[in-house]
């Protein structure tokens, strides 16, 4: 018979687990730079594996220069992407310092006289209106200091991030064995091969997805070149290489190459005629742009991502949405393979649980 001891006591169980996990919460959102870097280390070290086998069982490397050799790569792949955009850079800073500014100013002053005879003739002072306004109280001078100071805190944080995560994975892949024997001896022998089946089905999975993401930059930046050659942009490779690799980036890095790609075309034409030469160029580049995304969002994306991993497309999106609302654009990145993980390893240890068969059906 329920009596008022067993009702309290329910009561104080479900305030302590609601403050557990409140806590909980709270302390994965505190270190959720951590978690990221993590899990950005785990799926690096999924995708370097092929690799330090080759260089251990081709080669006859020992296990630690396999990991190291595979390392160098991968950060030599990343240093040469970076010199890459060093001629686009140099390029636009040649365009901007070929740039009349003189003939800039006189445009704008015209432009202005313009527009104050225009709204004289309406009865409207300008001048008038600009003194009421006090923009001058309302305009940040300390604009290039703070975006010099953000400049270095983003470049800060990414070498501290790149160090953190080329740390852990070299740790991950050096010593996956003494890892793998842990967790057998931390979990029960019941979940032994549990485990073995998450792991395998993991490795297919998210090979399959970067595999399948692969495929998708590729024709991307294809179509993006395309676009940029038939109206000539200079460097146009490099910009549809970097507008390609943004697609990483769900939803939004569509968005900013398209943003990127509109104003590098901008620059290099910016010492032709305005308007029948820079304006048109531009707003040609962009719209070619947009039509590549509605292709890749409506073709080629869904397809893709929902063959790899096995996942509705609205699925994929609530999913990108929330952990992106979460942890931020590199959390956007990441929502996939870990989603895809999350869903292995509970098709794995709760295979009877009705929303998991549901979410798990096709895997």
């Amino acid at each position: 018979m329920i009596n008022s001891k067993i009702i309290a006591n329910g009561i104080v169980r479900a305030v302590l687990l609601l403050a557990a996990l409140v806590l909980l919460f709270c302390f994965i959102y505190q270190i959720q730079t951590v978690l990221v870097y993590l899990v950005v280390a785990i799926i690096l070290s999924l995708i370097a594996n092929p690799i330090v086998e080759f260089f251990r069982n081709r080669l006859k490397f020992s296990n630690t220069l396999a990991v190291v050799a595979t390392l160098i790569i991968f950060l030599s792949f990343l240093i040469g992407l970076i010199l890459l955009f060093v001629p686009l850079i140099t390029s636009q800073g040649n365009n901007l310092s070929l740039l009349d500014t003189d003939s800039i100013q006189q445009r704008l002053v015209s432009l202005y006289g313009q527009l104050k005879v225009y709204l004289d003739g309406h009865n409207i002072d300008i001048e008038k209106l600009i003194k009421e306004a006090d923009l001058t109280s309302k305009l940040k001078f300390n604009f290039f200091t703070d975006f010099f100071n953000s400049v270095i805190n983003t470049i800060s944080s990414f070498g501290i991030g790149l160090a953190s995560v080329f740390f852990i994975t070299f740790f991950l892949l050096k010593d996956k064995v003494q890892f793998i024997v842990g967790a057998k001896k931390v979990l029960p022998d019941d979940h032994e091969d549990k485990i073995l089946n998450s792991i395998y089905k993991i490795k297919e999975l998210l090979s399959r997805y970067f595999i399948g993401l692969l495929i998708q930059l590729t024709i991307i930046c294809i179509l993006y070149l395309i676009v940029l050659l038939i109206f000539g942009v200079e460097n146009a490779f490099v910009i549809a290489f970097l507008c390609a690799i943004l697609n990483i980036i769900p939803y939004i890095g569509p968005l900013i190459g398209s943003v990127l790609a509109g104003i590098l075309t901008m620059l290099s034409t910016i010492n032709s005629d305005f308007q029948t030469v820079t304006l048109p160029t531009t707003i040609y580049v962009t719209i070619g742009f947009f039509i590549v995304q509605m292709i890749d969002n409506n073709v080629s994306s869904p397809i893709i991502f929902s063959k790899s991993v096995n996942s509705h497309p609205l699925e994929i999106f609530l999913v990108i949405l929330i952990v992106g609302m979460l942890f931020g654009i590199t959390g956007m990145i990441i929502a996939i393979p870990l989603f895809t993980i999350l869903k292995v390893v509970g098709k794995e240890f709760f295979p009877d649980n009705k929303i998991i068969k549901v979410m798990t059906k096709n895997i």
